[in-house]
C-alpha cells in the first residue's frame, strides 16, 4: 500500500510537471492547465497496468498538499505588503468589501430566482457566486508582478473582508441547511472571535516587531525555516479551530512577518515550496470535479459565468472610484478577483449534505472551472480590457485632468 501511494504521488506530480512546460510553451496562466489536467484523471480515470490514474489511494494526501499550496500562496502575499498599509486603507477594505460583496450577493440571489431556484437553493447560489478564491487571486497577483500596483492592497483587503462574511454566511447556511442551527447570540460571539482574532495580529506587528526580530535573529538558514513554517502550520490550524479561515491565517502571520528584519530572507526561501505545493492546489482542485457528470448545468454555469463576469467588472469600477483610485486602477480591481474556488465547492458541498437539488454541484464545478480559467486571462488582458473601454469613456483624461486639480487645489 506504502509503495502504490508513493508512486500514485509520483504520478500526480508527473502531470503537474506537464501541464507546468505545456503552460510554458504556450505562455499561459498554469492555473487552468492544472485543473483540467486535474479533471482529466480521478475516480473516472482507467487503471493502466501498475499506472494508477484513479489516485483511489492517494486522493487525501494530494489534497492536503493542495491545501498546504494555499498556506504557502497566502503568506508569501502577505510577505510582500505589511500590517501598516493595510491599517492605512482599513476604511477603503469596510468600503470597498462591502459594495463587492453586496453587488456580488444580490445579483446571485436575482441569478437564482430567474432560472427557477427554490429559496434555499437560491441563497446556497448566491454564496457561490459571491466570494472569490484567494488562493488563485493570490497566484495571478503573483505571477503578473502586481504585488506593488495601488489597487492590490484594496484587493488584499477585500479577500480578508470576504473571509468574515464567509464565516457569518457559513454559520447561518449551515443552520437553514443541516438543520445545525445556532441562535443570534452564539453567531455573533463567532464572529466577535474572528474579529478579535484578526486585529490581535495587527497589534502584534505594531508592538511586537521589536521581540520577532530578536526570536527570528537565526544564523542557521534550518533552524530558520523550521520555526516559520511551524508557526505557518500552527497559525493555521488555529485559524481553522476559531472559524477563520486557515488561508487567511497564512496571509495575517505573513503580513505580520513583513514588517520583521527577516521579511527579504523569508521570501526567497518560501518562493519554492510556494510555486511546488500551489501547482498541487490547482492539480488536486481538479481532482475533485468528475468532466462525466457536468453536462446538465453546461448553459446555467456559463450564464452564471457571464453575469459573474460583468457583475465583478462593474463592482471593481465602483470599489475602485469609491475609494479614490484611478480608472485604471479600478478596472484592474474587478477583473483580477473574478475566479471563485474553494468557498463555491464548500457551499455545494453543504447543499449536498442537506438534499438540495444535485445540479447544485456540477453547477458550482463547472462555474469554479470557467472563471478558474476565464479569471486569470482577463486578468493578464486588464491592460487591453482597459484600453478598449478607455477610447469610449476617456478614462485616461479624466484621471489626468483629476490629478492637475488635486495639485491646484
Amino acid at each position: 500500500m506504502t509503495n502504490d501511494l508513493v508512486l500514485q504521488v509520483g504520478i500526480a506530480l508527473l502531470l503537474v510537471a506537464f501541464a507546468a512546460i505545456l503552460a510554458g510553451k504556450l505562455k499561459f496562466s498554469i492555473i487552468p492547465f492544472l485543473i483540467i489536467v486535474g479533471m482529466l484523471v480521478g475516480s473516472h480515470a482507467p487503471k493502466i497496468g501498475f499506472i494508477d490514474l484513479r489516485f483511489v489511494d492517494s486522493d487525501e494526501i494530494i489534497d492536503f498538499l493542495g491545501r498546504v499550496g494555499i498556506l504557502f500562496l497566502l503568506f508569501y502575499l502577505g510577505l510582500e505588503f505589511s500590517v501598516k498599509k493595510l491599517m492605512k486603507s482599513g476604511k477603503s477594505i469596510v468600503t470597498g468589501g462591502s459594495i463587492y460583496i453586496g453587488i456580488n450577493f444580490v445579483l446571485g440571489l436575482l441569478y437564482g430566482w430567474m432560472t427557477g431556484f427554490p429559496l434555499l437553493e437560491t441563497f446556497i447560489i448566491a454564496g457561490i457566486t459571491s466570494v472569490s478564491s484567494s488562493a488563485i487571486v493570490a497566484k495571478v497577483l503573483v505571477d503578473l508582478k502586481r504585488t506593488v500596483n495601488k489597487e492590490t492592497e484594496l484587493i488584499l483587503g477585500i479577500v480578508m473582508f470576504e473571509d468574515i462574511f464567509l464565516a457569518v454566511y457559513l454559520s447561518i447556511m449551515s443552520g437553514l441547511v443541516l438543520g445545525k442551527s445556532q441562535s443570534i447570540g452564539e453567531m455573533l460571539v463567532s464572529i466577535l472571535m474572528s474579529l478579535v482574532y484578526i486585529l490581535l495580529f495587527f497589534v502584534v506587528a505594531r508592538k511586537g516587531i521589536g521581540l520577532l526580530n530578536k526570536l527570528l535573529d537565526i544564523r542557521s538558514n534550518e533552524i530558520f525555516i523550521i520555526i516559520v513554517f511551524a508557526l505557518l502550520f500552527f497559525i493555521a490550524g488555529i485559524s481553522e479551530k476559531i472559524h477563520v479561515a486557515e488561508a487567511i491565517g497564512a496571509l495575517l502571520l505573513g503580513l505580520v512577518f513583513a514588517e520583521t528584519d527577516q521579511s527579504d530572507r523569508l521570501e526567497k526561501m518560501v518562493v519554492p515550496f510556494r510555486d511546488f505545493f500551489g501547482a498541487l492546489f490547482f492539480f488536486s482542485f481538479g481532482l475533485s470535479i468528475d468532466p462525466t457528470k457536468l453536462g446538465g448545468a453546461v448553459w446555467l454555469a456559463i450564464g452564471a459565468v457571464v453575469l459573474s463576469i460583468i457583475g465583478n467588472f462593474f463592482a471593481g469600477m465602483l470599489v475602485g472610484r469609491k475609494t479614490g483610485l484611478s480608472y485604471k486602477a479600478s478596472n484592474n480591481i474587478g477583473l483580477t478577483i473574478v475566479s471563485r474556488g474553494e468557498f463555491s465547492i464548500i457551499l455545494a458541498n453543504m447543499a449536498i449534505a442537506g438534499n438540495l437539488m444535485e445540479v447544485i454541484k456540477p453547477f458550482s464545478a463547472l462555474y469554479v472551472l470557467l472563471l478558474a480559467i476565464f479569471g486569470p486571462l482577463l486578468t493578464k488582458k486588464s491592460n487591453t480590457i482597459y484600453s478598449f473601454f478607455d477610447r469610449w469613456f476617456h478614462w485616461t483624461q479624466k484621471d489626468k485632468e483629476a490629478k492637475t486639480a488635486r495639485k491646484t487645489a
